[in-house]
């Protein structure tokens, strides 16, 4: 008997397939995790004992208020409202009552909101806020960040890079600007920013809510506190304002832009070594090798040339064709200003005014959109490149002023420009994927905590990211085009060889706008002090190349380009002769070394560059905090117009008398 008791215990690879059963932490973006997660927070009162029993549990359109008119979307806000819900609302409200009916009310109310949200969004022209109202207030961010950082002041005058930005870029809420040394000032501002974000709040209550709802006192100061500490509060001032998440937003981003993140780039290959320079080799005067041109690639660079001639020839047709049956762009519901003049000729760092903002924007072509000109800035096209800025300002001029005017308003080009912006980037279908990985951002594993994204604990490692921003930029240029703009490089087959001396120094700013200088007017001497230490740092410099004087060097060489010196006349047959000897006592693979040594140092160059010109206007929080609540304003503001009409106080009475 006792031996037939030895194989009792088979329960135990039944446990296995219990968990195995359980959504894992990878599943958790899943849809039926999702529902899941829904129903345990938000209809585990309506859920009964014979809906539990019941394998298919009924779906969640037919338990809870539709949101929105879409199912899809329906299901990803509610589960971000269950896991606030579940974790910063039941969490205190439990302790107070049991009561139940709670998150029934905040559901029924919400959905209320969200429905007339979207009833107003239908009436909100997308296409002018996205491309045309939001680049415009990132470009006066931009110009006044720059401004601010580099004035035009001279020691020993001294001006605060806050004052500065919050003259050009006004916001009531943030002032007065806080210092460091004064806690009066500091106290102040943040009173001034709680209460704006209160009067948000309840100018978005006294237009969203139902009569009734707003009659009780209690519920819209829950609902209004929720809204402007947890909300506003916490995420727009605490959160998306910090650079770090600028950063790693940007960061994803790029990463999307490489068609679903196919190239990580922080996977990038790492720099390679500088190899040992070898007896009487001079890294200064190798030049890299010229690029052999065979007939097999000659062959080959005309066929891509002749598949690209021909995909441009049918993208060309089948858009012309396109353009000729699309209709009209729908007017704007907004009221249009009194004049038409659009025009990008008077260069303001000031928002758009109360009043602009009031009346609406106007029905402008899509060429004359802010985001062209916001892009250029980013990206300081007008000082790196003028020619190119005048070259694609002349040719906007003529395809909206020219024969046909093509980008005019509800020209052709102007309507295949809209419908593409509808098709690819308006489409509703995109919602769900973005609020699926804001919520796995935020909340991983549907729960809040540990984030997906953890701000720098040093200085090291934002330094770090900042680097893999830059990483990410440049990753997402083509390589030559980016060496070209950056000035690094010429026409392939001039082959013309740069110094890596200058290259490799990353200690100054090369572009319009120096790192720490207070007027642009020393560019040329920083550029040119940091080359002499770059080449007395980097390699020894023969006597006979010892680089020109500064004034001959600013006249005829180029800020971003440090072309090799030449030798001096007494020394020219000499140094013919060590050159010859030099490229016939070393090989092929020693040679190519000094080429990998100049792309190193010009990639860090460059990437220093997109550190300090792109990278670095979002590095101040309390700059991005003028930027985010100004698109915040303004986005409140076209769905309910009538914040920009009347005050809160004229906006409760009307709803309550």
């Amino acid at each position: 008997m006792g031996g037939s008791s030895a194989p009792a215990p088979p329960p135990v690879p039944s446990q296995p397939q219990r968990r195995a059963a359980r959504p894992g932490s990878t599943d958790f973006l899943s849809d039926r995790a999702t529902a899941a997660l829904i129903r345990r927070t938000l209809c585990a009162r309506q859920l009964g004992s014979a809906d539990r029993d019941r394998g298919t549990p009924a779906p969640i359109e037919d338990l809870l208020p539709p949101l929105t008119s879409r199912n899809d979307v329906d299901l990803q806000l509610y589960a971000l409202i269950s896991i606030v819900i579940r974790d910063f609302v039941q969490t205190w409200y439990a302790k107070i009552t049991p009561d139940e009916t709670f998150v029934a009310e905040v559901i029924q109310i919400t959905a209320h909101c969200t429905r007339a949200l979207e009833q107003r969004l239908r009436k909100v022209d997308l296409e002018s806020l996205l491309f045309d109202e939001l680049p415009e207030l990132l470009d006066a961010h931009i110009r006044a960040y720059r401004a601010a950082k580099n004035p035009p002041v001279r020691p020993p005058i001294e001006a605060n890079p806050h004052d500065v930005y919050h003259s050009l870029f006004p916001l009531p809420a943030l002032s007065p600007v806080p210092r460091p040394d004064d806690s009066e000032s500091i106290r102040a501002q943040a009173e001034n920013e709680r209460t704006y974000r209160q009067l948000l709040t309840q100018g978005l209550l006294a237009i969203l809510l139902p009569t009734e709802d707003l009659e009780n006192p209690c519920l819209t100061a829950l609902v209004g506190e929720i809204l402007s500490e947890l909300v506003i509060g916490n995420l727009v001032a605490n959160k998306i304002s910090e650079p770090w998440l600028i950063w790693e937003g940007l960061i994803i981003l790029t990463r999307l832009a490489h068609k679903g993140g196919a190239v990580e780039p922080s996977s990038l290959p790492p720099p390679r070594m500088d190899a040992p320079p070898g007896p009487g080799r001079n890294s200064l005067s190798q030049a890299c090798p010229r690029r052999s041109w065979s007939l097999h690639h000659l062959f080959w660079s005309i066929v891509q040339w002749g598949f690209l001639a021909v995909h441009s020839i049918r993208f060309i047709i089948g858009s012309v064709m396109l353009s000729r049956s699309l209709s009209p762009r729908p007017k704007s519901v907004a009221h249009h200003m009194g004049s038409n003049d659009h025009s990008h000729a008077k260069e303001s760092y000031d928002p758009p005014t109360s009043l602009e903002t009031q009346r609406g924007p106007a029905k402008v072509p899509i060429a004359e959109f802010y985001i062209w000109s916001c892009v250029a800035n980013l990206l300081e096209l007008d000082v790196r490149m003028p020619w190119l800025t005048g070259a694609l300002s002349m040719g906007r001029w003529a395809a909206m002023r020219g024969p046909g005017r093509l980008a005019g308003l509800n020209g052709g080009l102007d309507r295949l420009l809209s419908h593409y912006i509808h098709v690819h980037i308006l489409d509703p279908a995109h919602l769900p994927p973005l609020l699926r990985s804001i919520r796995a951002a935020i909340f991983p594993n549907n729960a809040p905590g540990a984030p997906g994204l953890t701000a720098p604990s040093s200085e090291e490692e934002l330094a770090s990211l900042r680097r893999r921003c830059a990483k990410a930029f440049w990753a997402l240029m083509p390589k030559g085009v980016g060496r070209l703009y950056y000035g690094s490089s010429t026409w392939p087959w001039f082959n013309i060889p740069v110094s890596s001396s200058s290259e490799a120094s990353t200690s100054v700013r090369f572009g319009p706008f120096v790192n720490g200088g207070n007027s642009s007017s020393n560019t040329d001497r920083d550029v040119s002090n940091a080359a002499e230490e770059g080449t007395s740092d980097h390699a020894p410099v023969p006597p006979g190349d010892e680089p020109p004087p500064i004034g001959e060097r600013g006249a005829y060489s180029p800020p971003h380009v440090t072309r090799k010196p030449r030798p001096a006349a007494g020394r020219t047959g000499e140094q013919s002769a060590e050159t010859s000897r030099n490229r016939s006592s070393h090989n092929s693979d020693s040679a190519a070394a000094p080429c990998h040594n100049d792309d190193d140092g010009d990639e860090e160059r460059i990437l220093y560059e997109i550190e300090t010109g792109i990278i670095d206007v979002f590095s101040d929080a309390y700059c991005n905090k003028h930027l985010m609540y100004g698109i915040l304003e303004l986005i409140l503001v076209r769905l309910m117009p009538e914040l920009a009409e009347k005050g809160v106080i004229e906006l409760l009475e009307e709803r309550l008398n």
